[in-house]
């Protein structure tokens, strides 16, 4: 697997923990006018700390980032511990339904305004992502072309993901999966 999208790192451990399903996106400075796109159906979380801020999380979250700061990589190396398979996606284009998905992602509200608001488009994607566990930590060094402001990175060389894992259960996968639709129909 040579595909990964980039996330801050606080919300991709909320992802691996199983904390959380969805992502919610408008696409980076370098999506150019149509913004975020899905290229592909599955691909490797890129933790990063571009753009991340530990005010925009809930409570919760600032604790666990307070907790993970220090055992980050340095800015030179990315560590790759997660797959994640898209199961949904959806286009919010009411900043009442984004803010339906309150309790489900470790955003705040205000990042989620902003989000919603960016650019010329009012909406947001959601994508709600089967992650699972690689085998083993990939640790790659974070090359140049890897940084800026963009949502996917094609990574120098392939990452073996045989051997997977689900971080949740079936059973509790299409719980959270049924609490997101369940938000967005209710909308």
């Amino acid at each position: 697997m040579r595909i990964a999208f980039k996330e801050w790192a606080v919300v991709v451990d909320a992802l691996g923990r199983g904390e959380q399903i969805i992502v919610l996106r408008k696409g980076g400075i370098s999506e150019k006018r149509e913004g975020f796109q899905v290229d592909h159906p599955q691909f490797l979380l890129f933790p990063t700390l571009f753009h991340q801020q530990r005010d925009s999380v809930t409570s919760a979250a600032q604790a666990r980032y307070d907790q993970l700061a220090a055992q980050w990589p340095p800015p030179e190396i990315v560590r790759l511990e997660f797959l994640v398979e898209v199961a949904i996606t959806r286009l919010i284009e009411t900043r009442s339904a984004a803010e339906s998905l309150r309790g489900q992602h470790v955003w705040n509200d205000t990042v989620i305004a902003e989000r919603f608001d960016w650019g010329r488009a009012q909406n947001i994607q959601a994508l709600a992502l089967r992650v699972h566990r690689l085998p083993r930590v990939i640790e790659v060094p974070m090359l140049p072309q890897y940084g800026g402001c963009t949502s996917w990175v094609e990574l120098d060389r392939d990452i073996p993901v045989a051997g997977a894992q689900p971080v949740l259960e079936q059973a509790a996968f299409d719980r959270k999966l049924q609490q997101f639709l369940a938000a967005l129909n209710a909308e």
